[in-house]
């Protein structure tokens, strides 16, 4: 059974290519896109549109969210293997010395001719110098085997480090092609969603835009015009990312975007809290576990509220039943009802 749900689920990943040959279809008919002639599927009413296109965006922001973790993996491991070409580059710098002083000692026993120490005492002029020398020769000599361990130890240490820096090099090259698939699946969907938007005329484009607080296009030192949390926030921290939202109201949503001029879902959570001097982590599939989980019927501003089943969109909770969000790319930062999507949890950071 669970394969044939597979099998039937399949299609809805491929709604973009639906979307596009319907569009295609829908550019053959008349202007207006809705007298039905040469469709290959029923007309669409706005409001229907307006479905599609939410769902649209829906899976663009799931896409998003994947890149959005896929990017931090990427980038950690960029990091990583810089830091161990670094370490194996110092180690090589160590091991190049070693091998010089073992290439001058053995010049020095070459050019003695490796006597006999016993005929080099006979040989010699001062005796007692000799023989200090011969003691200096041998501690020399231990230190020259210890050198040569130490070379051993660092040529195996400098390989180990090749090594894990050839994985680290393979997982972000995966990590890069992961990227390039959500970025794909992303702009198709997006793409899709404007395609169907443009069929709307501007009138019902604003009757089916969802209604919030005004948006605020400027940003001061403090919210203005009225929008302030009806409920006091929990403590400074809580407080300060609650306030850079409201500064941030009017901000385009850009998919992958963390600000200051742009954010999307979980870029704007992160930058709200990143103000505050808390570090949270990129994507709403961390974000919900970075903190306690809270009902919703104890929310308190600052709590972030997440929604869908997927946990794929994340808000901001300002009291009041309201949250801050940047929605998608129809709509910037903005005020919202959290009743507006399918609760899923929140979580208070501090």
């Amino acid at each position: 059974m669970a394969a044939h749900r597979k099998l039937r689920q399949r299609p809805a990943g491929g709604g973009t290519a639906r979307t596009a040959a319907t569009l295609a279809l829908a550019g053959a008919a008349t202007a207006t896109g809705f007298d039905g002639t040469g469709h290959a599927e029923p007309d669409l009413t706005p409001a229907q549109i307006k479905a599609r296109v939410d769902k649209l965006y829906q899976e663009a922001e799931v896409a998003t969210e994947k890149y959005n973790g896929a990017k931090e993996k990427a980038e950690a491991a960029e990091d990583r293997l810089a830091e161990l070409r670094d370490e194996a580059a110092r180690k090589e710098d160590r091991l190049n010395s070693a091998r010089a002083s073992l290439g001058s000692a053995a010049a020095a026993q070459y050019r003695t001719g490796g006597l006999d120490p016993a005929l080099q005492l006979a040989l010699s002029d001062d005796p007692d110098r000799y023989l200090e020398g011969a003691a200096f020769a041998e501690r020399a000599g231990h230190r020259q085997a210890s050198t040569v361990t130490r070379v051993g130890r660092q040529l195996h240490e400098i390989e180990r480090l090749r090594g894990a820096a050839r994985v680290e090099l393979a997982s972000l090259r995966s990590r890069q092609t992961e990227l390039k698939r959500h970025r794909r699946t992303i702009t198709g969907k997006l793409d899709s969603a404007r395609q169907l938007l443009d069929r709307l005329t501007a009138d019902q484009r604003a009757r089916l835009t969802p209604r919030g607080a005004p948006d605020r296009a400027s940003r001061g030192p403090a919210p203005r015009d009225g929008l302030q949390a009806p409920v006091a926030a929990p403590n400074s921290r809580a407080a300060a990312a609650v306030s850079y939202a409201y500064q941030a109201l009017g901000s385009p949503y850009v998919w992958g975007a963390t600000g200051p001029d742009a954010f999307d879902c979980s870029g704007l959570t992160q930058a709200a809290y990143r103000s505050a001097g808390v570090s949270l982590p990129r994507t709403t599939y961390a974000q919900i576990d970075a903190g306690r989980r809270v009902a919703r019927s104890e929310l308190l501003p600052g709590d972030l509220v997440f929604f869908y089943s997927g946990i794929s969109h994340v808000g901001l909770y300002v009291g009041g039943g309201q949250m801050i969000h940047a929605p998608n790319p129809s709509s910037p930062v903005r005020l919202a009802p959290i009743s507006q999507m399918p609760f899923a949890g929140a979580t208070r950071v501090v």
